[in-house]
Parts: C-alpha cells; sequence; structure tokens
C-alpha cells in the first residue's frame, strides 16, 4: 500500500525471556503487551495510543536478541527476487500471514537483515499514520538507521527496492557521511559506515517525550545506555541502548519532557 515506508518492527528476545522483554519496554515506551493468539507460536504485540506498534517473539535458534525492521512493498515476491538479484540473501521465503499479508526476511549485499511486508489490501485504506510508524506520535516508530560496510552501495539498493531518494548529507568527522534518504519527500532514517557495529546491521528509533527520562526509565529496568544522549537536527536528542536481554535500540525526541 505504501511502498519503502517502515511498517513493523519485530523483536526476536532470549529464550525464555518473552514476558520479560514485554514489561521492559512497556515501562520504557508505555506499551502495553497482548498475545497475538498465533497457532503454533506465541507472539506478543504491542500497542500505543490504539495503534499496534510492534511484535515480540522467543528466539527459536542460536540467534541473538534483536530488532527487525520490516519495510511495506507492493508485491513481496517481486521484493524477494529483485533483492537476490541484486547480491541479496533470501533468510525465510513469501510466506502468508493470515488476516495480515504476506512477508519475508531478507538482507542486503552488505548482510543487514531486514522484513518486507505486503499488508493485505483493506477498503477503505487506512492512513499512511495510521499503524507502527508515525514520527508525530510517541511510542511510534520514528526513524530507521542503518550502519553499513558500503554504505553508498547500501543507498543504491534500498533506492532500487524500496524507491528512497537521497535527501541530504551530513559531515559526522571521524565517523565519515551521513546519508539521510527519504520516502515520498519525507526523511525517515539514515545511513552511515560500520563505526562500532560488529557488522552491517538496521537499528530501528522509537519516539518518546522526553529522552532523558526515558534513558532513566532503561536503566532502571536494567538496560543499559550506549551512547547520549546526544542532540541532532531537528531540533532533537538520540540516544542509543540495550535492553536487558541484549537487543539494541533507540530513542529520539526533545530532552526534556514537553506539555
Amino acid at each position: 500500500m505504501y511502498h519503502g515506508k517502515p511498517a513493523w518492527f519485530e523483536l526476536t528476545t532470549a529464550p525464555g525471556q518473552l514476558a520479560a522483554a514485554g514489561t521492559f519496554y512497556g515501562k520504557v515506551l508505555g506499551w502495553d503487551l497482548a498475545d497475538a493468539g498465533m497457532p503454533g507460536m506465541t507472539y506478543h504485540l504491542a500497542s500505543h495510543g490504539g495503534d499496534m506498534v510492534a511484535g515480540m517473539m522467543e528466539a527459536t535458534t542460536q540467534m541473538p536478541p534483536g530488532w527487525l525492521i520490516h519495510f511495506d512493498v507492493d508485491d513481496v515476491d517481486a521484493a524477494t527476487a529483485l533483492v537476490t538479484g541484486r547480491g541479496g540473501k533470501v533468510l525465510h521465503p513469501p510466506t502468508d500471514i493470515p488476516g495480515t499479508g504476506r512477508f519475508a526476511v531478507v538482507s542486503d549485499p552488505q548482510g543487514a537483515a531486514f522484513g518486507l511486508l505486503q499488508p493485505t489490501p483493506m477498503d477503505p485504506q487506512p492512513p499512511a499514520g495510521s499503524g507502527a510508524w508515525n514520527q508525530r506520535k510517541e511510542g511510534h516508530g520514528n526513524w530507521t538507521e542503518l550502519m553499513s560496510t558500503d554504505p553508498d552501495a547500501a543507498l543504491d539498493f534500498y533506492a532500487k527496492l524500496l524507491g528512497w531518494t537521497l535527501s541530504q548529507t551530513m559531515d559526522m568527522g571521524d565517523q565519515g557521511t551521513y546519508r539521510i534518504f527519504a520516502w515520498n519527500g519525507t526523511q525517515i532514517g539514515g545511513i552511515m559506515g560500520l563505526g562500532h557495529a560488529p557488522q552491517s546491521r538496521w537499528l530501528p528509533y522509537f519516539g518518546v517525550n522526553g529522552v532523558a527520562a526515558a534513558v532513566d526509565r532503561v536503566t532502571g529496568s536494567g538496560g543499559t545506555l550506549i551512547h547520549g544522549p546526544q542532540e541532532v537536527p531537528g531540533p532533537a536528542f538520540v540516544a542509543a541502548l540495550r535492553d536487558p536481554q541484549g537487543a539494541d535500540f533507540a530513542l529520539v525526541g526533545p530532552l526534556e519532557v514537553t506539555a
């Protein structure tokens, strides 16, 4: 419906830690958690202000805890074919989710994993600001960031796959160039070099009203502050964090709580 828009955020947490992860993000982001009732697996849905904003499940393999960002596509099978045709890999083939749509999990040529989601058509079509992604609502997805071994190649890959355009570049000194990309003219994320990341990967940012207070909630609930809060253009403040199970995420918003 909205090809190229961030559509869903999914946490895979450590075995036996699903309830604890839900409690943590509930405290930090004000999410309400409920079991999705999916047959054959336990999958929890997080909501905020009436919108479904994220999903959570436990790892069934030795994969480390982490967040996966899914992007909206018009045709998940065609998008998956484009991924492999341009050097990416399929990690989970296109599969139907009854009542939701069709999804796949893939990785770009540099190895960063992400999801593709083709939602079930709806009439009327919901507005672009509904759902998990809304840069004007706290507790929702607000920014996406890719750390890559080859930022220029990555930007070209996603431009062809998802229709993103380069909106702005920023000199980050020793950290190189930060490439801000746009979807339908709206800035939705950035691409940078690998930095301190062990490998190419995506990082989700969630909006909060008061980054400083949210960081306190993170550290007070067993999470770790990795970097920040740091002021960025907007103006806004960002902080990079790690939950108690080891999944990295980031927060963005005003430094202090506003009315």
